[in-house]
């Protein structure tokens, strides 16, 4: 069995320790076009953005099974936004009490999966303030699939680069600032 080998700083700005490249891209959903949702199996999916961090308490409740999972994750800034360095640890109902105490921005959606040509594409419909918008997300294991990937027609636009749609802005905004800056579309 070869060494392990030791990490380099050159190994720290490409991926800090630990973590994963996440990589994906999202889309803006036209509703009037995409498969009908209703009845489908979900995900709700409840973040809490960890005021003045980069991280994120996660709970996720399946509609189908009403198994709970607890989530704790960091996304580290890429020069790339398609592909992004990020940590997760699964954690205990006491665990995620704890880390729920301190402040946070909420963040509420039900996330559907649907198979594509390619794969499968989630749909994250928001509630709350952020009712009406619907995410799409593509994600993949290389870079070339990601680049590669040919979204349905019902992926109105594509906002992978866009930093207002990543879910901690996302998390600041209210009904009024969503519908100005929608009304581009």
């Amino acid at each position: 069995m070869p060494a392990a080998r030791m990490r380099t700083a050159a190994d720290e700005a490409v991926s800090p320790k630990y973590s994963a490249i996440e990589r994906e891209r999202r889309f803006l959903v036209d509703p009037a076009r995409r498969p009908a949702l209703a009845g489908l199996p979900h995900v709700l999916i409840e973040d809490r953005y960890l005021t003045g961090t980069r991280m994120r308490l996660r709970r996720m409740t399946d509609s189908a099974t009403g198994e709970v999972a607890l989530k704790f994750a960091k996304k580290y800034e890429s020069d790339d936004p398609l592909a992004r360095p990020m940590v997760n640890a699964y954690l205990d109902a006491a665990e995620y009490a704890a880390l729920a105490l301190l402040p946070s921005r909420t963040l509420s959606k039900r996330r559907y999966q649907l198979v594509v040509d390619r794969g499968t594409i989630a749909v994250d419909q928001f509630l709350g303030a952020l009712a009406g918008l619907e995410l799409a997300e593509f994600d993949a294991a290389t870079d070339a699939a990601l680049r590669v990937f040919v979204p349905p027609a019902w992926a109105a636009r594509d906002v992978s680069h866009d930093p207002f749609f990543q879910g901690g802005h996302l998390a600041t905004l209210g009904a009024a600032a969503l519908r100005e800056r929608l009304g581009d579309r």
